[in-house]
């Protein structure tokens, strides 16, 4: 398994950070470790939270997909002082039909200690599955650098489920999640873009 090869046969030429380098094993596992500390602390304090507001509310994407939101997490925090937007995908190697698809979901609520405790997390969109068997997260971060270092390590436990080929990730600097969605209502014209969303319907809840 070569992390430094994580990329995508449909990247594009203008997203230079698409590509994931993963950090060493024994580097990302300890940083997971801490962060899955550092999550269990912050539920035992109440400062993690599951917002409904967004849930059910459909994205699309300049690569012509689109998903629903089925989950969101919020932690508290001061407020971000060098916000950044990151979008990460990937393609599951298994779980692929609607049956596989649905307990992903369920399921997928074990993978909150593997993000919520990095430094720097915000706030997360779960996305299901596109059109396409892709999934999104759609994060809000404070600070490009700790959000690349986040995927970094990410590389590793997404790499036993996902097809290596299909992770990858895109770092907004400067922007807020509001602030890219109301740029994705007003987007006229989609350009291939597969991080970039251009349409965003009202929650269903």
């Amino acid at each position: 398994m070569n992390p430094t090869t994580a990329t995508s046969s449909t990247q594009s030429s203008t997203a230079p950070t698409d590509v994931v380098k993963a950090l060493p094993l024994p580097v990302a596992l300890g940083r997971i470790a801490r962060c899955a500390a550092t999550t269990a602390l912050l539920i035992a304090r109440g400062r993690l939270h599951e917002p409904h507001g967004n849930v059910g509310r459909r994205i699309a994407f300049a690569d012509g997909t689109s998903a629903p939101v089925y989950r969101e997490t919020v932690v508290d925090r001061p407020p971000l002082g060098q916000p950044v937007v990151l979008v990460v995908e990937f393609r599951m190697r298994f779980l692929n039909g609607r049956r596989g698809q649905a307990y992903f979901r369920v399921v997928s609520l074990l993978n909150t200690p593997l993000f919520a405790g990095f430094p720097g997390f915000a706030t997360k969109l779960w996305m299901a599955a596109d059109e396409e068997g892709k999934y999104r997260g759609l994060y809000e971060w404070d600070d490009a650098a700790l959000a690349e270092d986040y995927v970094r390590a990410l590389w590793w436990p997404l790499a036993v489920v996902s097809r290596l080929d299909s992770i990858r990730y895109h770092v907004l600097p400067g922007r807020r999640r509001g602030d890219v969605l109301d740029v994705g209502r007003a987007s006229a014209a989609p350009d291939g873009e597969w991080w970039k969303p251009v349409g965003a319907e009202p929650s269903s809840e």
